[in-house]
């Protein structure tokens, strides 16, 4: 098997962390690996896979030799770096925004449109983490029913706005029941027992950046220009793992035993479905995992072929660095 020269751009960030924890429990075969960050982060020691690694600073000359780039640095570092990215001869799987809606670029979910990664010119983007959790449950029912339209609600967790998010959270909760006053400094308002709308930019149209995200991409992985998004999304006080209610009218019937028998052999899936115990997907137990939980299946009876459920899933690992990871895999062809 050939082995891979490997960078991780955004080492330091809860993504990069994550990166290194999956190349290590998918063994992806490693060359070489190089580690990356801002200044900042520079001189910076980081164990993996019993041997010390020193952070370097990320440059334009940072890339000579490599075949891989795994980057998660924020997309002002991506756009800024991908050039050097490109002509050095790597491949940049990029978890930034920066290149997402780029007609040249593919936009990947490998249980979906794996055999959009043949075409890249040097990069892959990786899908926002709501869209990634929204779809792969979705895609084997639009397979077989054609899905005409999708209203989502998603539930995001802290983990969404990073590391220092989630320190914010585990701060705030202690404050909150010690009865001290919180001020947020992370997150626009208070995390701790509250929701709030997405801390992304609101557009003129009312739909933050999240929203439109979710709407923009769906049509590019699925190839459908037709197919009719909306979504609310918001923050919630859970510490991984984002959770979804999905609404979707397909243009076939399809019954919800027939969705059930369709996820239950789905990859990327596991169905939790248990009527009788009341027992459905939930962030707790998505979290640390790959596969998208999905449940509450039943009819929606306010439309034609209507559909609803429930899903959760690993904002980090799935929703990020695994599906990054695993279009490095199908790229090198390493499995």
């Amino acid at each position: 098997m050939k082995k891979i020269k490997v960078a991780v751009l955004g080492v330091t960030g809860a993504v990069g962390q994550e990166f290194l924890t999956i190349l290590e429990q998918r063994k992806f075969p490693i060359e070489s690996l190089k580690l990356l960050a801002s200044g900042r982060s520079a001189g910076k020691t980081i164990p993996f896979m019993g041997r010390t690694y020193k952070v370097e600073e990320a440059k334009p000359t940072s890339f000579e030799g490599l075949d891989l780039v795994l980057s998660s640095a924020g997309g002002s570092v991506s756009r800024e770096l991908a050039p050097a990215i490109i002509k050095a001869g790597a491949l940049m799987v990029d978890n930034t925004s920066a290149f997402r809606m780029d007609p040249e670029v593919p936009l990947v979910i490998p249980e979906i449109n794996p055999e959009d990664i043949a075409k890249h010119k040097g990069i892959v983007a990786n899908p926002n983490c709501s869209t990634i959790i929204m779809l792969v449950p979705l895609w084997p029912i639009h397979k077989v029913a054609k899905i005409k339209r999708i209203v989502a609600a998603t539930y995001q967790a802290a983990s969404g706005a990073g590391a220092k998010a989630m320190e914010e959270l585990q701060m705030q909760t202690g404050d909150f029941l010690a009865g001290k006053k919180i001020t947020p400094k992370v997150l626009p308002h208070q995390i701790a027992f509250n929701v709030f709308s997405h801390n992304s930019k609101i557009g003129p149209d009312g739909y933050c950046e999240e929203e439109t995200k979710m709407v923009k991409e769906t049509k590019k992985i699925f190839h459908d220009a037709a197919i009719q998004v909306t979504a609310t999304c918001v923050r919630v006080p859970v510490l991984r793992a984002h959770s979804e209610a999905l609404f979707i009218e397909t243009e076939k019937a399809v019954s919800v035993d027939e969705v059930r028998a369709l996820l239950g052999k789905a990859a990327g899936v596991k169905l939790v479905d248990d009527r009788e115990r009341n027992y459905f997907p939930m962030p707790l137990e998505a979290t640390g995992q790959d596969d998208i939980f999905v449940g509450r299946l039943r009819a929606d009876p306010t439309v034609k072929n209507g559909i609803a459920m429930f899903v959760s899933g690993d904002q980090i690992r799935k929703g990020a660095a695994t599906n990054a990871v695993q279009i490095a895999e199908l790229a090198f062809k390493v499995n």
